[in-house]
């Protein structure tokens, strides 16, 4: 068995609403067959629309993959570029998903911290990504549906090796062509951050 290659998982989420064929989805689809290069092996999972079944997807990947970070791509309808979450809220979260339920409490991890933040540095990652060209957005608000919910359930199994990349949901840049060259992109620099993670301090 080769153990020199490491697992990438992106995961992209399934139909809601008026989304019957969701972008990030397609997304994740493309980005297996386009790959991240040599010695990266990319897993790819639909998650469901559900609170409790996302957590079930996710218990399984952080089980059973021992990914070296997850990527979940996820759509903001209205943006206009590809934004980077840094951080994953644990509460708040009132509505409701494709089955018409919430979480008890409206709470990810009854107990858990208020926010869980990704061990990639998102703010210097987008620095790095706009020099080299690509129009990407820092933030720290992922918007508390399911997007926000399964970042910091993942955030929380992966002791930070989580990453949510939110996509726009429709125009040029929602289509394949468009956004898996400039996701594979991103998920390179940033594999790069985590290879060498002292490379944003001087020395």
């Amino acid at each position: 068995m080769d153990t020199s290659r490491e697992i990438v998982v992106v995961t992209g989420f399934g139909p809601f609403r008026q989304y019957v064929v969701n972008p990030s989805w397609e997304a994740a689809k493309g980005l297996k067959m386009a790959g991240l290069g040599l010695g990266i092996e990319v897993h790819i999972k639909e998650i469901p629309v559900s609170y409790a079944k996302s957590q079930q997807v996710l218990d399984v990947i952080w089980q059973t993959m021992t990914p070296k970070v997850v990527i979940h791509l996820g759509i903001a309808p209205g943006a206009k570029g590809i934004t980077l979450e840094q951080t994953g809220k644990n509460h708040c979260y009132k509505d409701r998903d494709v089955s018409g339920l919430c979480p008890d409490h409206h709470f990810c991890i009854e107990g858990g911290p208020e926010r869980l933040d990704s061990i990639i540095d998102m703010r210097s990652l987008s620095k790095h990504l706009k020099s080299m060209g690509l129009d990407v957005i820092y933030s720290r608000d992922a918007g508390r549906y399911l997007c926000d919910f399964v970042y910091y359930y993942s955030l929380n199994r992966g002791q930070g090796k989580a990453v949510l990349i939110h996509v726009p949901a429709s125009g040029s840049l929602a289509s394949p062509e468009r956004l898996v060259p400039q996701i594979q992109t991103i998920i390179q620099a940033l594999l790069g951050q985590l290879d060498c993670p002292a490379h944003t301090t001087s020395g």
